[in-house]
């Protein structure tokens, strides 16, 4: 076989593989640092059933932000993960993805002999654990794409559950997927306003019968029985002090309770419960940002606002953009309409913005600026006719549908209530042009 035809070989068993280098993740800079932080804060305690996941999406981003060190690291501490916590083998089809990874990486780095190993024992894993169904991929594989997609965006969130959905089929002893099944079912969106269906409900109450130690479970059946008007003080109070005594992490539940606090308690309570267990583990730049979001919620939601309050969220904010220095557009954001709301601090919630729109983005992430900045025009310089430009700004970018409509609609309402307004005819023709 001549050199191209074994090139041409190799590459065609790369592409067959199930891997991160296969699959259809998105690899804007901007979403691999957001995923990259997510993935950090999640933590890698040992009792993880998915940090092996968690170390495979990480080489997988550390490659796409260029940083193949670092990259091959996170791949071999996955390879390690997958072994400690599958203790019945140290080989097994839990490893098919991470050798596809490996596969892929050593191909990229040019080290065709490294890469062609990790295929054969790809090779060797697939027969040796063939999937229980013929015609579909094996139950792990389903497993970590399935855990994947629910990481990078709440659009492949209907997808992963489909995945999990195979895989619990398949393997329905895996008591770890059928909670993340169950998470994946809950509404996407990061808070609730609407009680999911009851067909769902049931299925959070099974899995927490099976998962009786996941307090995350125990928060989301808390947030649905609150929706549905429940009085759940007395015991989210209990549940809070079982979340304080575990280990942080993103998993923990912490967050999405203080968002229970917040809509369901007492903001001024949620902020008190954010203070404690900020200063049980101050080292934790994950807290800092739940304290950040509980003052910011209570900023925005209820007046009068004491300025010692905005102050402190002024400060948890700029701390929080320290540390999170790859992934701080929106938190930058916030701390402009903080500043907006403060009694003196206005010409600084401008400047704020005045930076960020002379800052190199994605246009996504201009999307996202020209939204806010928009509203912030509007609402707190009284300046319609700019917040109007703006809007127009946004909406022409093919990006984010959620921000593209409201913009549309902002600009649609502005016509049909302003129709003598010198700004109607260029309304008129931007949304021709758009064809909306």
């Amino acid at each position: 076989m001549s050199d191209a035809q074994s090139q041409s070989t190799l590459e065609a068993k790369l592409k067959a593989l199930q891997c991160h280098f296969t699959w259809d993740i998105n690899t804007k800079r901007a979403e691999l640092f957001r995923l990259r932080d997510k993935l950090e804060d999640i933590g890698n305690d040992d009792g993880n059933s998915w940090l092996g996941h968690i170390y495979n999406l990480q080489g997988y981003i550390h490659y796409q932000l260029g940083l193949k060190e670092d990259a091959q690291c996170f791949l071999s501490k996955a390879t390690e993960a997958f072994r400690q916590s599958r203790k019945v083998s140290d080989e097994g089809p839990w490893l098919v993805v991470n050798y596809g990874n490996l596969a892929w990486l050593h191909h990229r780095l040019g080290e065709k002999a490294e890469s062609q190993t990790y295929l054969s024992k790809v090779d060797t894993l697939l027969k040796e654990y063939p999937s229980p169904s013929q015609d579909e991929l094996h139950p792990e594989i389903y497993a970590e794409k399935a855990w994947t997609l629910m990481k990078i965006s709440k659009d492949k969130k209907v997808m992963a559950a489909d995945y999990f959905q195979r895989a619990i089929r398949m393997q329905p002893d895996m008591v770890e997927w059928n909670t993340s099944y169950v998470i994946a079912l809950v509404n996407p969106c990061k808070y609730c306003y609407t009680p999911v269906k009851e067909n769902i409900l049931e299925k959070i109450k099974m899995a927490m019968e099976q998962d009786p130690e996941n307090l995350y479970l125990a928060v989301l059946e808390l947030e649905q029985r609150a929706l549905r008007e429940e009085r759940i003080e007395d015991e989210a109070r209990e549940l809070a002090r079982k979340v304080l005594e575990n280990p942080v992490s993103s998993y923990s539940g912490m967050k999405k309770l203080l968002w229970i606090y917040s809509k369901h308690i007492s903001a001024d309570e949620a902020i008190d419960l954010a203070e404690e267990a900020l200063a049980k583990h101050s080292h934790v730049r994950y807290l800092k940002w739940c304290a950040a979001l509980c003052y910011e919620w209570r900023i925005f939601s209820q007046n009068p606002v004491e300025q010692s309050k905005i102050d402190r969220a002024v400060s948890l904010h700029k701390e929080v953009i320290s540390l999170y220095p790859d992934g701080s557009l929106l938190k930058k954001i916030d701390l402009a309409n903080i500043y907006a709301k403060s009694n003196h601090d206005l010409p600084q919630a401008e400047k704020t913005y005045q930076e960020l729109l002379t800052t190199e983005l994605e246009p996504a992430e201009k999307q996202l600026l020209y939204h806010y900045y928009a509203k912030y025009l509007k609402s707190n310089r009284k300046d319609n006719n700019k917040a109007i430009e703006y809007h127009m700004k946004a909406a022409a970018i093919p990006q984010q549908p959620y921000f593209r409509k409201i913009s549309i609609e902002v600009l649609k309402t502005f016509l049909s209530r302003n129709p003598g307004s010198p700004l109607c005819r260029e309304i008129e023709e931007f949304l021709a042009n758009l064809k909306v």
